[in-house]
């Protein structure tokens, strides 16, 4: 049986948290929602460091908490790899030996992920006769993501791991997360408030508030749902899938296919035939009526208006279907009015090349 299932009610003073989740078996599902809402409690309950009564939780198949049949692993029998965003390394162990540290309750034939798989996957090669105290957060982070790794859990459980880091070492440990997301089959359960970490990393989101789940679906979809939070505000944002089809490195530009036509964007770093994955943040798309051609926006995508919503004051965010791709559109409420945009009026929506994230 494939799937994560987990269903918790639990009350810490005031709070109370109380969810009832079906998650996918594989990729990364990203917990978002504000301070406060119960990411962190729902992970320390799928952990087993708070014993949720009559709670529920497993895994692909293996149950670690059913307390209807009297079933609770307790967290040393568990496996499964903890991040927090405290990277919580030995500081009198090298990093060498904090890796090798988790092997000795791990037998051979249970090894799944290998010491020198993880330091590859995290690229701290260099790093390995190193103190703790010498490294920098971002090297500290991908350490403790690289010691849970190589105790090859089933499940990897992530609270929050880039919070604590500013936004050069953030930057600099995103691309190895969202390795481990395409070289990796364990699933990841990644708690965060950053909608640009959702973006980038997840398969499957789960909307949080009040300790209550308000949604639980693929990713694309609720980031552009107008009746949901993360559809609104200067973040929103849509993610596009794409596959790079041409280059010109003189210009650093590469040009991908996604379902709404082409895309162009600024990224040196892209392979011909490589999938990516593209966020284009509603406050760079502006909405003409006709097909602009003496322009320096070279993203023009025809696509017709699904759905509307009031956003800040004196502004709306558009909903826009380009084929099977949704996108996004924060404008003014005058803006909206003068083109006389309702539901179904066809328009076509530009974005700066520099502008759109990869």
């Amino acid at each position: 049986m494939t799937g994560i299932t987990a269903a918790f009610k639990h009350r810490l003073g005031d709070f109370l948290l109380d969810i009832d989740l079906q998650l996918p078996g594989r990729g990364v599902t990203a917990i978002f929602g504000p301070s406060g809402s119960g990411k962190t409690t729902a992970l320390r309950c799928m952990a087993g460091l708070e014993k949720a009564p009559g709670g529920y939780f497993s895994v692909n198949g293996q149950v670690w908490q059913n307390d209807a049949q009297r079933v609770f692993t307790p967290v040393h029998r568990r496996s499964q790899g903890y991040v927090s965003q405290a990277s919580n390394l030995f500081v009198h162990l090298s990093v060498r030996r904090n890796l090798d540290y988790g092997l000795k309750r791990i037998a051979l034939p249970a090894r799944k992920v290998s010491v020198v798989q993880a330091i590859e996957l995290l690229g701290i090669e260099k790093l390995l006769d190193r103190m703790p105290h010498t490294l920098s957060g971002g090297e500290s982070q991908r350490v403790a993501i690289a010691r849970a790794l190589a105790t090859s859990p089933q499940i990897l459980l992530m609270d929050e791991p880039l919070a604590a880091l500013d936004a050069q070492r953030k930057a600099e440990v995103l691309p190895y997360l969202e390795q481990l997301h395409n070289a990796l089959g364990i699933p990841v359960i990644y708690i965060t408030h950053a909608p640009d970490e959702v973006a980038r990393l997840a398969d499957h989101l789960v909307l949080m508030d009040a300790g209550k789940v308000l949604a639980s679906g693929a990713t694309q979809a609720l980031m552009t749902q107008l009746d949901l939070p993360l559809a609104h505000g200067d973040a929103a944002a849509a993610v596009i899938d794409a596959v790079v089809t041409r280059l010109e490195p003189q210009y650093h530009l590469s040009h991908a296919e996604f379902a709404g036509g082409q895309i162009s964007l600024l990224n040196a770093t892209l392979k011909v035939g490589q999938r990516i994955r593209v966020r284009i943040q509603a406050r760079d798309v502006s909405l003409t009526l006709a097909h602009q051609h003496d322009t320096s926006i070279l993203n023009i995508v025809a696509a017709t208006v699904c759905s509307v919503s009031a956003d800040s004051p004196g502004q709306v965010m558009v909903a826009l279907r380009a084929n099977g791709a949704i996108l996004l559109a924060r404008i003014t409420q005058k803006s909206f009015d003068s083109m006389q945009l309702q539901i179904g009026s066809r328009v076509y929506a530009q974005v700066k090349s520099i502008a759109v994230l990869a």
